[in-house]
């Protein structure tokens, strides 16, 4: 079976995250005055073959451990998993 997966990678809270200072700092000039707190990160979306849904969840989360974040500065989520219809 294929499944679905997403995984979010963000800079561990406390980081400086000067990517998303620069978006918050935009956002005032383009009529956007009431938002704060903006971090950025990374989307990954990606479809595994495996016997089942907890195998194939297993083997993403060893990708965002060991490849996919760096767990020094970085923490991730996996979003969400889903059977894929052929």
């Amino acid at each position: 079976m294929r499944y679905g997966f997403e995984v979010l990678v963000s800079l561990k809270p406390g980081l400086l995250d000067p990517q998303g200072k620069a978006v918050e700092g935009s956002l005032p000039a383009l009529g956007w005055t009431n938002v704060a707190g903006v971090r950025v990160g990374k989307h990954i979306a990606l479809t595994v073959e495996a016997a089942d849904a907890a195998s194939a969840r297993a083997q993403v989360e060893q990708m965002a451990e060991r490849l996919l974040s760096n767990p020094v500065i970085e923490d991730f989520q996996i979003l969400a998993a889903e059977e894929l219809v052929e």
